[in-house]
């Protein structure tokens, strides 16, 4: 591909975005700077500007890019934050949190994936982030708390380990659904008297799996 011809790929996925209700200019400003390419890797490398979740290693898939905009545009993210990602997958959703937050820990149940994300990371000079192997289920108690939590995977209900794990004040996105077939994208707001819930729109992701991979 020509640099011409990479460029105006980049400037329509941009474009895309807008369209699709990303319109926070700090989040489209990462979206911009962290380059989707280097996530997708093998046969989907040619598609990685295209607006459209894609395979990659462990059976897993690497999101939509206007379903990461929107669920990190939902996080209202401040320069002052630490956040938790559960679902680390690609790597592609910390390195564009690393642009907007103070701190980043990000956790997968996949070796592979962990490994991988941190090679991009590095190359990426990306060095607020932390990439961990373990049961994202049950966050990273010896983090917490923290000011804002993503989770990658659907669950049936936000885990209860997570909300605990979340800042008074805090705000933690995901979807939640029975089926990968029926699932809803929420945000958890968390408040000195209680749990606040928004619903923002239908979603399909990969579940969220207690344990560690076998790979």
């Amino acid at each position: 591909m020509s640099e011409d011809d990479l460029a105006t790929r980049k400037m329509q996925f941009l474009y895309a975005l807008r369209s699709r209700g990303v319109t926070d200019k700090r989040v489209l400003g990462a979206m911009e700077e962290i380059d989707r390419g280097p996530f997708v890797r093998g046969l989907f490398a040619d598609r990685a500007y295209e607006d459209m979740p894609l395979p990659i290693s462990c059976g897993q898939t690497i999101s939509q890019p206007s379903v990461v905009g929107l669920m990190t545009q939902a996080l209202q993210i401040t320069p002052r934050d630490k956040v938790l990602e559960v679902g680390t997958g690609s790597g592609y959703q910390a390195a564009i949190l690393a642009k907007l937050a103070r701190r980043v820990y990000t956790i997968d149940r996949h070796r592979r994936l962990v490994r991988e994300a941190r090679d991009i990371f590095e190359n990426l000079d990306l060095h607020t982030i932390t990439a961990i192997t373990g049961d994202g289920s049950h966050g990273l108690p010896d983090q917490a708390p923290f000011d804002r939590i993503i989770v990658t995977a659907a669950a049936e209900d936000p885990p209860g380990p997570l909300l605990a794990q979340l800042k008074e004040g805090g705000i933690m996105v995901l979807p939640v659904g029975q089926s990968d077939a029926v699932q809803s994208l929420i945000r958890v707001h968390k408040t000195a008297t209680g749990l606040e819930y928004d619903e923002l729109r239908d979603v399909r992701f990969v579940p969220l799996l207690e344990g560690l991979g076998k790979d």
